[in-house]
Order: structure tokens, then sequence, then C-alpha cells
């Protein structure tokens, strides 16, 4: 999953994108409320981390820029502003979280992970897909007690699929939310065929897998019953 990460303390930014790093996110960030709003502008994400305290925006002026431009990802307020009136507004505005500095990394994947399931309409922390099951906490596919074994970029494409499930989604999106940006030239590129083609011979071994759908000239979906 893609984060934007605004926040104007670098260092500090950095930890936060290494800790998610680590946990399969694909961070980028952003170090000034005008770099934030480009990259919001042109880009989709699943998450954005705010700060507040920028030195050239009020974060919740660019809240509101991002909401008004239509922006759908997740947004978690992170600040040193602990009012409780800042907080209200901020949830009144459309963020999802709101995180008073300082806080544990661990949290914050929890609660992402909490907004990604309540977005989803999951109850646990796995997704049934006929047969497979995955378990999102630990990055691992089971048909029964038997684990697949898949690597991180092929679980992460089960995973952003799953989530979407009956959505098509076009090779671009799938690049850019699971491996992060990309250059223009990368655009037509085949690795997500074949990461697809790699998925679905490994989940074949196991249970049938024609969920995973190609929709010819566009991208792949996987079907499920509603």
């Amino acid at each position: 999953m893609k984060v934007l990460i605004v926040e104007d303390e670098k260092g500090f930014a950095k930890e936060i994108g290494s800790f998610l790093e680590k946990e399969g996110y694909q961070c980028e960030f952003a170090y000034t409320g005008g770099e934030a709003s480009e990259k919001i502008f042109v880009n989709t994400y699943d998450f954005i981390l705010l700060d507040l305290g920028l030195p050239d925006y009020d974060g919740f002026d660019l809240l509101e820029e991002a909401k008004e431009a239509g922006q759908s990802g997740s947004f978690i307020v992170l600040t040193a502003r602990g009012a409780t009136g800042d907080k209200i507004k901020g949830l009144n505005m459309g963020a999802d979280d709101y995180l008073p500095k300082p806080f544990s990394l661990l949290e914050l994947a929890s609660r992402m992970n909490a907004i990604t399931r309540r977005k989803h309409g999951l109850v646990k922390n796995t997704i049934k897909i006929h047969d497979f099951e995955l378990d999102i906490q630990n990055r691992t596919v089971h048909v029964g007690k038997t684990m697949v074994p898949v690597t991180k970029k092929e679980f992460d494409l089960l995973h952003y699929l799953a989530l979407h499930k009956n959505k098509v989604l076009n090779r671009l999106q799938l690049t850019e939310h699971i491996w992060g940006e990309i250059l223009e030239d990368d655009y037509e590129s085949n690795y997500i065929d074949v990461h697809i083609k790699n998925l679905r011979k490994k989940l074949s071994e196991y249970a049938n897998c024609d969920f995973i759908e190609t929709v010819r000239g566009i991208g792949y979906r996987i079907s499920m019953p509603e």
C-alpha cells in the first residue's frame, strides 16, 4: 500500500518511513505543505500521515484541500497539538484517525490496520478468498493449515487485489500501490503480468485460482461472490 508522510522533521519522517516499509508499505515523503499539495494533486495514496504544524501550511487547510480534490486516501493526523478541539476538528473534516506526538510506531501500524479493516469491511486480520486465507498481520497465505510459499510482492499483489475484490485494477494502479513511485517509461512494463503469472502458478498447486481474472487491455481483478 502507498503512503504519503507529510512531516517537516525529516529525521522523524524517515524513521516512520523505515518502520512502515518493513511492515510492507511503500512510502513517499513531503516536508512542506506545498510539496504535499503537489503530490496529493497528481497521485493517489492509501494513507496520508499528516503533521498539522507545517512551516508553510496549516495542516487543516491541506486536509480540506485534499478532500475537495477528491483524494480517497485515509488520513491520520500526527501532531504535537493535543487539544481536544483540534482532534474534533480534524475528525469532522474527514480525518480517519488522530495520533498525538510522541506516539508508538507499533500503535501507528495497528491503527492503519484497523482503518484498512474498517474501510474494506473486514472483521479481523484475515481475508478469505475462496479456498485461500490471507493473514494480513503475518503476511502469509494458507489453504487450510498448509502455507503457500509466496514472495513479499506476490502477497502484496494478492492482498491489494483482494481488498478491491470485483473491481478491475489496471497495471499502473497495481504498480504504484505495490512498488511505489515509477517512471513513465515503466508504465508498459510487464512485471505485473510476470508476478501475476508466478502467483497463479504457486496458488494453483494448492487449489483452484481461476478467481484471479485477466481483463484484456486493462488489468486484473479478483472475482468474489457478493
